[in-house]
């Protein structure tokens, strides 16, 4: 019996975030630089990409580029922004053959002009598809949404627009990045870490983790399948008991 049969699809994650790592180790392990990982890891990208529509996943949220990524030496990051701008050209007609509406979210103004302008037709050419949201989370941090967020709510109070007695999560979430997607249902990290780094803090705040020793380059859709069906194994509380779950 194959991994996916074993998965229901009427308990499926309705918002599946990755932060996909491992790629500068998977290239190092065979010898090559850290671009060789970067560039089969899109191959991985597209993989998960399809079989999460196929699936029936509403939305994907992947760890594309941190604000903390811009410190990596300068040759790797312009590498990274060169493989954007490539696989946003070349990904576009697997959106528009699997009905996927790319999103995406962070300090996009500090990205390249080339990637902002490439993004942005990608993001309008797909505008009106409507089986998954595929999120890319680029020159993205969370503290950094939450401040801006913080911001942008405390002019609002200075200007009479909110009141302070007036601010509830709501408020927040429509402040924030995210606040046309759902919050986190799971968080897979792949290459063995067991950290946040700084993706999605306030919107994971009830997600289900699932962490794998597998490098990104070699993130099949069994790994998947694995993940959602640990993730279907667990309960799910939210605060509450297991008797009043039941």
């Amino acid at each position: 019996m194959s991994l996916l049969n074993k998965i229901n699809t009427e308990n499926l994650p309705k918002h599946l975030a990755i932060i996909m790592d491992g790629n500068g180790r998977w290239a190092k392990q065979k010898g090559m630089l850290r671009a060789f990982g970067h560039e089969n890891g899109t191959k991985s990208v597209r993989t998960t990409v399809e079989a999460c529509a196929r699936l029936g996943i509403e939305n994907l949220t992947l760890y594309a580029f941190s604000t903390e990524n811009w410190n990596r030496p300068k040759l790797e990051v312009e590498t990274l922004m060169k493989l954007l701008i490539s696989s946003l050209k070349k990904e576009l007609k697997t959106l528009v053959k699997n009905d996927i509406r790319l999103n995406s979210i962070g300090n996009l103004e500090t990205l390249p002009k080339g990637v902002q302008k490439e993004l942005m037709e990608v993001i309008d050419k797909t505008k009106n598809n409507s089986r998954m949201t595929l999120t890319l989370a680029l020159s993205y941090g969370s503290r950094e949404e939450i401040l801006n967020a913080v911001k942008k709510i405390s002019d609002k109070v200075k200007n009479n627009i909110i009141s302070i007695d007036g601010i509830d999560e709501s408020i927040l979430n429509n402040h924030l990045y995210t606040h046309n997607l759902p919050d986190v249902d799971l968080v897979i990290r792949t290459s063995g870490e067991h950290r946040i780094s700084n993706f999605l803090l306030w919107q994971i705040a009830y997600a289900e983790f699932y962490f794998t020793d597998v490098l990104w380059p070699d993130f099949k859709e069994e790994d998947l399948y694995e993940a959602i069906i640990s993730y279907q194994k667990r309960e799910r509380r939210f605060g509450k008991t297991s008797e009043q779950i039941k």
